[in-house]
């Protein structure tokens, strides 16, 4: 059993580090994902008999308002989710207008068994962002125990994220039921894959997944690359591409991937064609061509058929499936063919058996999209903390917990 699920909260506070960043405009909230994942971590503390106070950053408030003159502490503040909050747990949800000061602490020191208690956004504070001991000492002493159920910031080397774990012994501070899931199922990807293992890598620049891939290249034995990032791979071997994205400046890099991948027996994919048009377009004409031989002034923004049949066909034969990354602009429907037949053999694959993780903005936006998220084994709520996982770097949230 994990130590959170075996961990008894009664009579105690447990200050939970949540991750509520959630999109909003207008005071509605779009997207209540991160809210929903954190309930199960909630509902035990409260179940145990134990109180509940919610630490959390939204957006970047100090950052913004200088930027922005006409914005306010208003424009950023955590109270436009209480209401939300409230009617997910099914029970009132308590605001502190600060995280720091007296009332906010006396606020904290009155909560009773079973009251969950939400403080302020910790960035309207610089010192959150800057790692500041002082401030993450202080919002330690509003809990007996520290819960990080946050980790989509595990990146970060922020005060609640990262530094305040340290003012809590050992058995006093643990990953949440969320935290511990990403966690475990990322390790299980990077560290006990069962072969083959076959890593998506989609997106629009190569720049933004060379770490992911290189890392990759030690773990995976098979590696799908798609999305914009494709093309400058066919320019660096001499193919036309027309006006597709692509980086002049990593077509060596993307030669140099090509080789270290045949160096360790990995197979690299690359799409053979492509679904191009003559614009960035919803209503783009469109046509079917092979990626060295795209026409001036056309551009690819889906992958092809043929690309589709022979991805899928190594993507149902894998027994561990990483996706980080679209194969094209599926946000548009005349180009989200391709990524919506790499989700249903990802789908199929995992049914057949395959343990599949879906990380990355973008991906995670596409299994909803299409409805798939409940049928692949994982999908990560971390973005950006998957990622760095990937490549291979240590995430200070999780080191904090686990005291390393």
């Amino acid at each position: 059993m994990s130590p959170f699920s075996s961990f008894h909260f009664g009579g105690r506070k447990a200050i939970i580090r949540v991750d509520f960043n959630v999109p909003i405009k207008n005071d509605v909230i779009g997207d209540d994902t991160r809210m929903r994942a954190a309930l199960p971590t909630i509902k035990k503390v409260l179940a145990d008999g134990g109180s509940v106070v919610l630490i959390s950053h939204w957006g970047r408030p100090i950052k913004d308002m200088e930027k922005k003159p006409e914005l306010s502490k208003a424009d950023f503040s955590l109270s436009r989710i209480v209401a939300r909050l409230s009617e997910l747990l099914g029970q009132p949800v308590l605001f502190a207008n600060d995280c720091m000061g007296d009332t906010t602490a006396a606020t904290v020191q009155a909560l009773k068994a079973g009251e969950v208690l939400l403080l302020e956004n910790l960035r309207y504070y610089k010192e959150e962002e800057k790692g500041d001991e002082a401030f993450a000492k202080t919002l330690a002493s509003y809990g007996d125990v520290y819960v990080n159920d946050a980790f989509g910031t595990a990146h970060r080397a922020h005060a609640s994220t990262a530094v305040m774990a340290q003012y809590f012994a050992p058995e006093n501070r643990m990953f949440g039921l969320l935290m511990e899931g990403e966690v475990l199922a990322a390790e299980k990807v990077l560290h006990q894959s069962e072969k083959p293992f076959t890593a998506i890598v989609g997106g629009a620049k190569v720049s933004d997944k060379i770490l992911i891939i290189e890392n990759l290249l030690n773990q995976a034995t098979d590696i799908i690359i798609g999305g914009g990032m494709a093309y400058t791979f066919f320019k660096a071997q001499g193919g036309k591409i027309g006006s597709s994205l692509c980086e002049d400046d990593r077509m060596e890099l993307a030669n140099e991937l090509l080789a270290k991948a045949k160096a360790k027996g990995v197979n690299i994919h690359l799409p053979v064609d492509s679904i191009i048009a003559d614009k960035f377009a919803a209503d783009a004409n469109t046509k079917l061509a092979n990626n060295t031989e795209i026409p001036d002034a056309w551009m690819g923004l889906d992958i092809g058929t043929s690309a589709c049949a022979a991805f899928s066909d190594v993507i149902t034969r894998s027994k561990t499936i990483l996706w980080n990354g679209p194969m094209g602009v599926f946000e548009m429907e005349k180009f989200q063919n391709g990524t919506k037949t790499i989700a249903e053999a990802v789908v199929a694959a995992t049914a057949n058996g395959a343990f599949s993780l879906v990380g990355g903005g973008d991906s995670v936006a596409a299994v909803n999209k299409f409805g798939f998220a409940d049928k692949v084994s994982y999908v990560s709520t971390g973005g950006g903390a998957m990622l760095e996982y990937f490549e291979g770097k240590v995430l200070p949230g999780i080191a904090a917990i686990k005291g390393k």
